[in-house]
């Protein structure tokens, strides 16, 4: 059993290698004969950030280029066509280009009122995900398709692919942990573009009183979920290249520790330490930088492990997340008591990763307790494929 399941790893790699680059995918803000069909004589706010790019241009230049009357931009975490630091709160203001007003979803409100839905008939959410549940900007499009349920505003997703599309893993939260980092029941990676994760969030009542939004999807042309897709553009300020990207689904979980990610120095998200741990050879010291203006472990040395090479030695791209770097880490940090903190449970839906983690479970036994639930949730997005 072990060799078929190294067998087929090796497979996966190799059609991953051969197979689609995502060179010929079409996303949808660069389908103006498909969204003019919808968006023509409608007053339109769009939701986008500054990898909302159809192909050499930002997304809104282009909408306006083609005619698309919008009066207003909703701005997730990280801001409009600016880069903020992780978790720093954003602020209402005017892009600076357009003269449109830019209304911040990452401040003092998450969802559009009703007085900031006035005049308009259709909302676009053109946003670049990376098919994470703890990444911030499907949250965002939560709440802003509840406003449009509740405003009787068209919601309209122009598509993009979703570069860890190609596999589903990781634990379904308890509910009753539900957060901004956790708002439905749906494992770590997803593996849904956010056109079907939308429409799974219609479908399945997850809008507060079971509404339903009048929702239109753009869908891109050349993509599968077989599509090895490489993100034009970093997609936040911590994910800079395509290594963090898929990276991105196991580590994030050490946010939730004392362990550093690597915030703060040019990998981030692409090894992980902390002065405590045993000195193997690497090291890395955070500092403020751009995106990170007070990382986690500042100035301090931090031994672990490197993982900048993660594709040219096969780590990723893996169509599994790997718990072994937390269960490493734990064994390895001394004073366990301390290893994690409060917003683990968070991140991780429950205590029930913490508790597996503590008792000594291997990555195969915590692998094997999401089984049923990922089993389950299989089935659901079935459903709301729109791809390959």
């Amino acid at each position: 059993m072990k060799i078929f399941s190294l067998l087929i790893i090796r497979l996966f790699l190799f059609l991953t290698a051969c197979g689609s680059t995502g060179r010929g995918v079409i996303t949808g803000d660069m389908q103006p004969s498909e969204y003019l069909k919808i968006l023509k004589g409608k007053r339109v706010a769009v939701v986008a950030n500054q990898a909302s790019v159809a192909g050499e241009r930002h997304a809104v230049d282009e909408l306006l280029e083609h005619g698309v009357n919008i009066i207003l931009i909703f701005a997730p975490e990280h801001g409009f066509r600016d880069l903020a630091d992780a978790g720093q709160k954003i602020t209402d203001g005017k892009d600076p280009l357009t003269g449109l007003p830019v209304v911040s979803l990452y401040g003092k409100t998450v969802k559009p009122s009703s007085g900031q839905m006035k005049g308009i008939d259709a909302v676009v959410y053109d946003i670049q995900d990376v098919g994470a549940r703890f990444y911030t900007y499907i949250s965002t499009m939560h709440y802003v398709m509840e406003s449009c349920a509740e405003n009787n505003v068209m919601f309209v997703v122009l598509d993009r692919p979703n570069p860890n599309g190609f596999y589903v893993d990781g634990n379904i939260p308890d509910m009753a942990h539900r957060s901004f980092v956790c708002m439905h029941p749906v494992p770590v990676v997803h593996g849904m573009t956010t056109g079907e994760y939308a429409g799974m969030i219609n479908g399945e009542g997850w809008l507060e009183g079971g509404k339903k939004c009048d929702l239109r999807v753009v869908k891109c042309k050349n993509y599968s979920h077989n599509t090895h897709y490489e993100l034009p553009v970093k997609p936040s300020p911590n994910l800079p290249n395509q290594t963090a990207v898929w990276l991105y689904p196991s580590l994030c979980f050490f946010e939730g520790t004392v362990i550093s990610c690597g915030r703060g120095t040019d990998f981030p998200f692409q090894a992980f330490g902390h002065p405590l741990l045993p000195d193997r050879g690497f090291s890395f010291t955070p500092q403020s930088v751009p995106g990170a203006a007070n990382p986690p472990l500042l100035g301090q040395k931090c031994y672990g492990t490197d993982l900048r090479d993660a594709i040219k030695d096969g780590t990723v791209p893996r169509p599994n997340l790997n718990p072994e770097w937390l269960i490493q880490a734990y064994r390895d940090f001394p004073d366990k008591d301390n290893f994690f903190n409060s917003y683990f449970d968070v991140l991780a839906g429950g205590p029930e990763l913490r508790e597996q983690i503590i008792r000594g479970l291997s990555a195969g036994e915590i692998r094997a307790s999401w089984r049923d639930g990922l089993e389950k949730f299989s089935r659901i997005r079935k459903k709301y494929l729109l791809y390959d």
